[in-house]
């Protein structure tokens, strides 16, 4: 039976190992929405309530799975809309395919209703890779080399396929004059070993070597090199910080893993920067270089893109190779002077003693009476619930600084942030691409108002439109619900001296919990601090999609490892400039900060 292109594109995706496609139908895609009804195991077409959440669950399908995420949309505001998830995809470097329809071309340069010039609009996002199939005999090497780019580049791809394009017969390209053929897709792009020269690595070694006070970040590069990253901290003695986007290389529990740094970041990891002698920088690409050790250090970073190593720290080596080859390379080459032994030895026994009382820490600033809850306390309670195997999606805002913080990972736990793009919106529908990347695997969304009013509260509806597909259908989303656009607020206070702004940051009341239930989902409200276990039990045992909503004071303050005086200043200022939470702020801020300085525990 003859192919007409839209069959032979799916198909082809089929090919790739593609089985979910999110997106949004529209006219200029509505041939290949037709032609996935009739393309038996083909992809499922995963319909999100906007094309930005297709995009966003494109993102986590790519995040959680470990390969390529797919999204489709009509031409002109469907195409405009999948911009931020895609911006997301790129700046996180996830492989993502995007396939938008155009006008036909018979219109084209008319003026014709949702035609838009897509090549200008995609041609930043998508510079990996970005055409459009024009004849049939186009589509295999254009779709192929689309999902080669964006797997090899770990980027976006977009291919345009206008609509009478798509209801044309398929012709495979002939062996012909300006004709380009396309090899059958092998799955097999990017990854591998990767090695650095040689001689670069007897460098990396002797910095190494040389170093009393070891320092190891791992950003997500270093994922699937964690025993070699362990392997390497045992044998300098190294304590290691992790950036935001590689919270979940390795488990929270060891001892030397000194947890996330930054803004969002923990004492101990700016100690350890601030007092190591040598830089380890294995896959990050940690963009907040105050927090990294003083100019001067020795520095050795492994990455296995060449376009972004050497740029946040001035390294003395750069290591262009995949983390787990050249780590266990450079193992082989470490022999440290004997007389370094002592002082390594002291240098980990002081990083161990700094996490273990820091963990202390923040148990007790979880503790901390807050009206109605504290916010930290809500991620805390979720830490020794944490299912073995669950995934946690974060949405931008303050969840973050929670999350980065509090939650202890598990080994074979899974999280992500919009990290690079720091998107408000992404973390429910990150929740549910990663329901469609592994169906058998619990998954946590933490999620603000702000992002959930935004556009959250709709993709419950995808939630329970397709949680009868999957194995394990447990999903919590919890709203942290404090009707502030809380991680703003803090930005005005403590960046710009300015006090909260009511008709800026207010947001409008409503009961998360009554909207899931309205909708067939359940739905549970937390307003006193000795609720948020007892909710959390209840909503990760239940057989579907949960919306935990609890009420919780915009008044406690995400305080950074560091406070420079300047953030000092500027929020007194703020403060004292008729802040309407003035007095709550000053309690919460004062009772947070000083449980670093109490004893705690033994």
């Amino acid at each position: 039976m003859a192919q007409n292109v839209a069959d032979h594109l799916l198909r082809r995706l089929s090919q790739w190992g593609v089985t979910e496609i999110f997106g949004y139908p529209g006219d200029s895609v509505n041939g290949l929405v037709a032609q996935m009804a009739k393309v038996e195991d083909g992809p499922r077409f995963v319909q999100s309530r906007h094309e930005e959440m297709a995009a966003f669950a494109a993102v986590g399908y790519a995040k959680f799975g470990g390969r390529l995420g797919v999204c489709m949309a009509t031409g002109g505001p469907g195409a405009v809309h999948l911009l931020n998830g895609l911006y997301d995809a790129k700046l996180d470097h996830v492989p993502v395919l995007a396939i938008v329809g155009q006008a036909s071309r018979t219109a084209m340069g008319g003026s014709y209703q949702q035609e838009i010039d897509l090549h200008s609009l995609f041609k930043d996002v998508s510079s990996a890779f970005l055409e459009t199939v024009n004849v049939p005999q186009q589509l295999p090497n254009v779709l192929d080399r689309a999902v080669r780019s964006a797997l090899a580049e770990r980027a976006p791809a977009t291919v345009i396929v206008p609509a009478d394009v798509q209801e044309l017969d398929y012709a495979p390209p002939e062996h012909a004059f300006k004709h380009v053929p396309s090899s059958a897709p092998d799955r097999v792009v990017g990854g591998g070993t990767v090695l650095p020269p040689e001689t670069e690595l007897d460098r990396a070694a002797r910095v190494i070597d040389a170093g009393e006070r070891v320092a190891i970040l791992v950003g997500q590069g270093a994922r699937g090199a964690a025993d070699e990253v362990l392997a390497l901290a045992d044998a300098t003695g190294a304590g290691i910080a992790k950036a935001l986007l590689g919270k979940d290389v390795l488990p929270d529990d060891l001892p030397q893993v000194t947890g996330a740094i930054g803004l969002l970041g923990t004492r101990p990891s700016w100690e350890l920067m601030r007092d190591c002698d040598t830089l380890l920088i294995v896959g990050s690409n940690l963009p907040y270089s105050q927090f990294l050790p003083p100019f001067g250090r020795r520095a050795v970073e492994i990455d296995v893109d060449p376009r972004f190593i050497g740029m946040r720290y001035p390294t003395e080596v750069n290591l262009v190779g995949d983390a787990a080859s050249t780590l266990r390379a450079l193992l082989g080459r470490l022999d440290p002077p004997e007389d370094l032994r002592e002082g390594r030895e002291r240098w980990r026994a002081d990083v161990e003693e700094n996490v273990r009382r820091w963990w202390e820490v923040l148990e007790a600033q979880a503790e901390v009476a807050a009206d109605p809850v504290n916010p930290m306390r809500v991620v805390s309670e979720l830490s020794p619930r944490l299912p073995d195997d669950a995934v946690v999606t974060v949405d931008s805002g303050s969840a973050t600084n929670w999350y980065a913080r509090f939650l202890r990972m598990g080994k074979h736990n899974r999280g992500s942030v919009s990290g690079t793009l720091a998107t408000m919106g992404c973390a429910v529908p990150y929740a549910v691409g990663a329901k469609f990347a592994d169906p058998g695997r619990p998954v946590v969304a933490l999620v603000g108002d702000g992002a959930m009013q935004m556009n959250g509260l709709m993709e419950l509806l995808t939630a329970r439109r397709y949680q009868h597909l999957w194995e394990d259908p447990g999903l919590v989303v919890c709203v942290l619900h404090n009707n502030d656009l809380n991680q703003v607020t803090w930005e005005l206070r403590a960046m710009g001296g300015s006090p909260r702004t009511q008709y800026s940051q207010d947001l409008p009341n409503m009961s998360y919990a009554d909207f899931a239930t309205s909708v067939g989902l359940t739905g549970i409200t937390v307003e006193r601090p000795e609720e948020v276990g007892p909710a959390w039990d209840r909503a990760l045992a239940a057989r579907g999609p949960v919306v935990l909503d609890v009420h919780c004071d915009a008044d406690v303050p995400p305080i950074p490892p560091q406070v420079e005086w300047g953030q000092v200043t500027d929020t007194l200022r703020a403060l004292l400039s008729g802040d309407p939470d003035a007095a709550g702020v000053a309690a919460r801020g004062l009772a947070t900060k000083v449980q670093e300085f109490l004893p705690h525990g033994r």
